[in-house]
């Protein structure tokens, strides 16, 4: 090995070779996108035609690209799982089905481990894609449909390491994900009951119904109810407001800090006030039905911190605020 270089030279070369690397794989990928064909619908079309699952294999650095394909599949509609190449030469192959599509991936379309199942997946009836860098290899006339992942070279500055392959190969997987999900008319919906248990799962199950507080715990009072009687229940209801509605229960006005503040600072006097003539006339409010994130983009828009929630009549069903979307890890 050569020695090492003095501490700022090496820090001026190895910018340059990740800004090399960083280039050779984006070079890489949109040579991918140019060439993009009849083959790629086929493989689509396949796939969607297909009652069983998608089994994605491969091993070394192929092995670790599918994984990923498979995991981005499964979350965007399209039931998949991964099978090592050499565990399914060793009883997995058990898993697969007639049903079923097999996605191989080897970048020298030669991978031993990988051929020595295409012969056991036919037979089995299951149909097969295959992702290569060599489309007249083994493994791409074998196949089905093949995906070809060839790259002009890898980024390894002895273009050995797999690098601008793995790129491409994982990059064509994405693309075929993403178009089985559009054919699929898979939506934020679906996507967010395959990830309940993330931040955006929260976002997008989560409706105002299930964060508000109900009518009955919301502080309000009548037109013409004093400006004292509307503070006593600001203070009772805890949310630092008080809805004010009519006799049909509609929601005519909101009194809140802010509208206390400001009725002082003009020297009202909050003894002989009546709450109508100090209230925010037309409140905003929200549906019941309508997500939690839109209700905390309104308040985020409109610069308030608390939102009244009305039914299909317009009555006062609820209300909430930002604590209220926060405890629900919504904002």
């Amino acid at each position: 090995m050569n020695p090492p270089q003095p501490k700022s030279a090496r820090e001026a070369g190895a910018i340059a070779l990740a800004q090399r690397v960083l280039r050779i794989e984006a070079d890489a990928v949109i040579a991918l996108a140019e060439r993009l064909g009849a083959e790629f619908e086929q493989a689509v079309d396949l796939i969607l035609q297909r009652r069983g699952r998608v089994i994605v294999t491969g091993i070394g650095k192929s092995g670790h690209i599918g994984r990923k394909i498979a995991a981005t599949l499964a979350s965007t509609g399209t039931p998949a799982y991964f099978v090592h190449a050499a565990e399914a030469a060793h009883g997995d192959l058990g898993m697969i089905t007639p049903e079923d599509i097999v996605i191989a991936l080897s970048n020298s379309g030669a991978s031993e481990e990988v051929l020595t199942i295409v012969p056991l997946v036919k037979r089995q009836g299951a149909k097969l894609i295959s992702i290569t860098g060599k489309p007249d290899s083994p493994l791409a006339r074998e196949a089905d449909v093949h995906l070809d992942a060839a790259v002009a070279e890898e980024a390894c500055p002895l273009n050995l390491a797999p690098t601008a392959s793995t790129t491409a190969a994982l990059a064509l997987g994405d693309a075929l994900a993403v178009a089985l999900l559009d054919a699929r008319g898979f939506g934020a919906d679906d996507f967010a009951r395959s990830h309940p248990g993330g931040s955006l799962g929260r976002r997008l199950l989560t409706h105002v119904s299930d964060v508000m507080r109900l009518s009955e715990r919301v502080p309000q009072v009548r037109e013409d109810a004093s400006m004292m009687a509307a503070l006593i229940e600001m203070s009772r209801g805890g949310m630092g407001m008080t809805a004010v509605v009519a006799a049909d229960g509609r929601p005519i006005g909101i009194f809140t800090d802010g509208d206390l503040r400001r009725a002082l600072e003009r020297g009202c006097d909050a003894r002989s006030a009546t709450i109508s003539a100090v209230m925010t006339r037309n409140p905003r409010n929200i549906g019941p039905d309508a997500l939690a994130v839109a209700a905390a983009e309104m308040m985020e828009r409109q610069r308030i911190n608390q939102l009244l929630v009305v039914d299909d009549r317009g009555a006062l069903a609820g209300a909430l605020t930002t604590h209220d979307l926060m405890l629900a890890k919504v904002i």
